[in-house]
């Protein structure tokens, strides 16, 4: 994943390039995305949270 970046004038103007920039990108890249951002804000190794319940 290559990092973009955008300056906008406005938040109204970077709230229509975040939306732009998620429709074009395809599900498995924004899973990518999601798995990276969730290991390097929680870690690899941490707790299945279902298995607390059981």
């Amino acid at each position: 994943m290559e990092p973009i970046v955008y300056k906008s004038q406005n938040f109204q103007e970077a709230e229509e390039y975040d939306i732009h920039q998620h429709t074009q990108m395809s599900p498995s890249q924004r899973q990518a995305a999601a798995k990276k951002l969730r290991e390097r804000y929680f870690g690899k190794n941490t707790p299945d949270v279902r298995a607390s319940h059981r």
